[in-house]
């Protein structure tokens, strides 16, 4: 429900969707998000499809699937390079952002400007270094892709695929009041800590996971639990089962380009098919 101050703004909604987790992800989206885009009355809808193709990177054919069920913009992380037909597409396809702070000559692109219905989203992808690759600092990068927007008419949103609540938060501290959300991703746990930081900028430290409900992290429960039990890397797969769909929905003063709100969401879906190795139904 709107607030009274709410009523008096042009309003816009962005629907921001966590890890899509292998073809139980994807058929998820292709079977609900378009309804959930109507419900929310979304008009930009995120979608990190970094685990996609059988729960580990993206391929050509599972990043058209994501776009084709509705999403604008497909952000990615460490899994991005798993694919390596997927690397010519991160050159060709400027809806397909890879982290901006790999090294220079990386193929691809980390950041971009969509116009939609009149309004102009900059889409930054970043990905921490806490537990995860020496990559270059994602504060630097992003104070320099922030300061080539400045002036520019944008409502400005980050994903920050991280392992660390400390770095994720950190960064978003660090950008507060220039970025108008900054939204957490790798670790497919949504977090309960939304909220409006004290310069205006939302926030979230993981948007979750999209993908079976009933495993470990959208993954097999069996060969999770060899893997910590033994300590032996077995071939992972992804659970069969119930699926969801996480994340936010990020209210937006379009006057302002400033965050009102933001909210976690998750959506319960039926049984879908499990998925084979290359992502693609068994």
């Amino acid at each position: 429900m709107l607030t009274v101050k709410e009523v008096h703004m042009s309003l816009v909604r962005a629907m921001l969707i966590g890890d899509v987790v292998g073809d139980p992800g994807i058929a998820a989206l292709e079977s609900d998000l378009r309804s959930l885009i109507l419900e929310f009355s979304a008009s930009f809808v995120l979608v990190n499809g970094e685990n996609a193709a059988g729960g580990f990177g993206l391929t050509p054919v599972t990043l058209e699937r994501i776009l084709a069920a509705g999403a604008d913009v497909v952000t990615s992380g460490n899994h991005v390079w798993e694919k390596r037909d997927l690397w010519p597409v991160l050159d060709s396809e400027p809806r397909l952002l890879r982290p901006a702070n790999y090294p220079e000559g990386a193929p691809g692109h980390g950041s971009g400007v969509f116009e939609k219905d009149g309004i102009s989203w900059a889409i930054i992808n970043l990905q921490g270094r806490e537990e995860l690759s020496p990559i270059d600092c994602p504060f630097r990068i992003g104070e320099r892709l922030l300061d080539g927007l400045e002036g520019k008419p944008v409502i400005t949103l980050i994903d920050f695929h991280a392992e660390t609540t400390r770095e994720k938060e950190s960064l978003a501290f660090h950008l507060d009041g220039r970025v108008g959300a900054i939204v957490g991703t790798h670790t497919h746990v949504r977090t309960a800590d939304s909220r409006l930081l004290p310069k205006g900028t939302a926030y979230i430290t993981d948007l979750g996971m999209t993908g079976v409900t009933d495993g470990i992290i959208g993954m097999d429960t069996t060969i999770c639990l060899n893997r910590c039990k033994t300590l032996i890397p077995f071939r992972m797969e992804c659970a069969t089962g119930v699926v969801s769909i996480s994340g936010a929905l990020v209210v937006f003063d379009t006057d302002t380009r400033k965050a009102v709100s933001i909210e976690g969401f998750g959506r319960k879906l039926s049984i879908v098919p499990g998925a084979g190795s290359d992502g693609i139904p068994a």
